[in-house]
């Protein structure tokens, strides 16, 4: 069977600003508003606009294609994501595998940068643009903030679609999903809105996944998506106060990687395997991906704090994630320690080294701190990057799974009371964290995603093809 969808002769730049500012329009004028969907209110992309929209469907010149191939076809899974921050891979990553595991060959999951391989400036230089201005964070800060006020972030999403739009749905043409998954706050808008222009905001599924833990930006949350996945009970209020209806909104958690979540790792036979002392508390220090802060700082406090000078004998041994830098794995590397340490560099496999350790000291990265969750460590916080990751330190402190501090002889002497006489409140925090952790939140959400398909009815069996004829002179 084949159908055909009428598609309109303007522009798209014309159409995506007209409808764009009518949409917000719309917002400012009803704030929270139902979203219909398959006849069910909050429920789908139609938010973006309904498809008997005044003036929207009014010519016709070149159709969309809609072809049937069966019931058992396999769907294709678009990931949203961007390099600005190693938290949005590690969460797309994390879905991708999830997925697999779960239904395996009934999905087919591509990972993609779509702005970066298919729009223009600024977009394809996001990852650059970020790294520059957490590096210099008060530039970060006022960036963040000053885009958070809702007319400031609908103008220039607006400018941005009315300029890449085309582009981006060249992007949607060439993976055809059936699913589109956001894990990065400025990944919905644009598509969302190519979505509409196509006439197929009912025939995709569109969902975002956010992956700050408290503290976001408002540009996370778009009332058209299916459902906008939280990590905490702070995010879902957000999304709520952004004008999302309680039936879009589900709480489940941070995606962590599957072999966080379903490993059975036991700590004696991990500090054999990674040749660890079987006797010492161990503390794990990381510095990121990029292995930034005060890692050699804090390395040096806590190789002289863990070293007992009456009997003679470390009390403790640390561990240090360089990531990707090979500056400070050296230096670490040519100091003389009085501790047990290991320098490694970058990890794909912190389960095990999580796993191993009995206390982390990190950033207050949303992924790092989840999967420390995960494995019950007390967290020691010893810096934030401005905006999104400020609200992370009271998820962590107030809940009783962790501490903050910035000096790095504090956090070193703290982590030599916890292997010494504090012990006890060592073991609170570690029973703490693990009632704060959601290990089973990227399952959870990938047979959410799974539900909404299957809800979707005999449209959900028909592929479609965004024809080149939908392509217009800009």
């Amino acid at each position: 069977m084949v159908m055909s969808v009428a598609s309109p002769r303007r522009s798209i730049r014309e159409a995506v600003v007209q409808s764009v500012l009518a949409y917000h329009q719309q917002q400012n004028q009803k704030y929270r508003r139902s979203i219909s969907y398959g006849g069910e209110a909050g429920a789908g992309v139609g938010g973006v606009g309904d498809d008997d929209e005044p003036g929207f469907w009014e010519e016709e010149e070149g159709t969309v294609e809609l072809a049937q191939i069966g019931a058992e076809r396999t769907k294709n899974v678009l990931i949203l994501m961007s390099d600005t921050g190693g938290g949005h891979r590690a969460s797309a990553e994390a879905i991708r595998d999830a997925f697999r595991l779960e239904f395996g060959d009934e999905y087919k999951v591509f990972v993609k940068d779509l702005c970066k391989d298919h729009a223009g400036w600024p977009l394809n230089d996001m990852e650059r643009s970020y790294k520059f201005m957490v590096k210099h964070v008060q530039l970060w800060k006022v960036a963040f903030h000053s885009t958070s006020p809702r007319w400031v972030h609908c103008f220039y999403l607006t400018a941005l679609a009315a300029f890449y739009a085309k582009k981006v749905e060249a992007g949607l043409k060439k993976y055809k999903p059936d699913i589109i998954i956001s894990v990065h706050p400025l990944m919905q808008h644009i598509p969302l809105w190519v979505l509409k222009w196509q006439g197929l905001q009912n025939r995709v599924v569109f969902v975002t996944v956010i992956t700050d833990l408290n503290t976001c930006h408002p540009t996370w949350f778009h009332t058209g998506v299916n459902r906008c996945y939280c990590p905490s009970e702070e995010v879902s209020k957000r999304a709520l106060l952004e004008g999302l209806e309680p039936s879009q909104v589900r709480i489940f958690g941070l995606p962590i990687r599957p072999s966080f979540c379903r490993a059975v790792l036991v700590k004696d036979a991990l500090r054999r395997e990674l040749q660890l002392d079987p006797e010492l508390p161990a503390v794990l220090l990381m510095g990121g991906g990029e292995g930034m802060g005060p890692v050699k700082k804090t390395a040096k406090a806590l190789g002289e704090s863990l070293f007992d000078k009456e009997s003679g004998k470390p009390i403790g041994q640390l561990i240090v994630i360089c990531g990707r830098n090979k500056t400070l794995s050296s230096t670490l590397e040519a100091t003389q320690w009085k501790i047990p340490v290991k320098i490694r560099g970058f990890e794909t496999q912190m389960e095990k080294w999580m796993g191993a350790c009995d206390c982390i000291i990190t950033k207050a990265g949303p992924g790092t701190i989840a999967e420390a969750l995960i494995r019950g460590l007390p967290i020691i916080l010893n810096d934030f990057i401005p905006g999104q990751e400020v609200g992370n330190v009271p998820y962590v402190v107030d809940n009783g799974a962790g501490v903050f501090s910035k000096s790095s002889k504090e956090t070193a002497r703290l982590v030599a009371r916890w292997f010494g006489p504090d012990s006890e409140e060592l073991r609170k925090m570690s029973e703490n964290a693990l009632k704060l952790a959601q290990p089973d939140a990227v399952f959870d959400i990938v047979k959410d995603i799974h539900e909404l398909t299957q809800q979707q009815g005999p449209m959900s069996h028909i592929s479609y093809t965004i024809t080149s004829s939908f392509y217009q002179p800009m």
